[in-house]
């Protein structure tokens, strides 16, 4: 019975650390960032974003070209509906030499975080 509570608690601590590293901070300064890049698609951007997003598509075969035209040195958050193309993105960018990408989540949590409104 001692194992089992064990496991338990492992099991519960783990899960715990996975939800306190969630992709978004708190609170993130947008206005020392470079950019904020909505990696959405263009229909997804259209129909709301942060105000002054920049929209490139990570799954656009454009995307690597797009963001390649941008400062590698420059702070970029970038974010999506839920975090996951966001964190496509911020890895993709990473290999490519870019040395401050920070994924703020999806819209909603972006939105939080940055405290900017949600625009269309």
């Amino acid at each position: 019975m001692k194992f089992i509570r064990s496991i338990a608690g492992l099991v519960l601590a783990g899960s715990l650390a996975v939800t306190a590293s969630g992709c978004a901070s708190t609170t993130v300064d947008a206005a020392s960032a470079t950019a904020i890049i909505d990696v959405r698609t263009a229909e997804e951007y259209s129909a709301g974003h942060l105000q002054d997003a920049i929209n490139i598509d990570v799954e656009a075969m454009t995307f690597e070209d797009q963001v390649n035209s941008l400062d590698k040195a420059g702070t970029y958050l970038v974010y999506c509906h839920s975090g996951r193309r966001a964190g496509i993105a911020e890895e993709q960018m990473k290999s490519l030499g870019f040395t401050n990408v920070t994924n703020i989540g999806g819209l909603e949590d972006a939105a939080t975080a940055t405290s900017l409104p949600i625009v269309q």
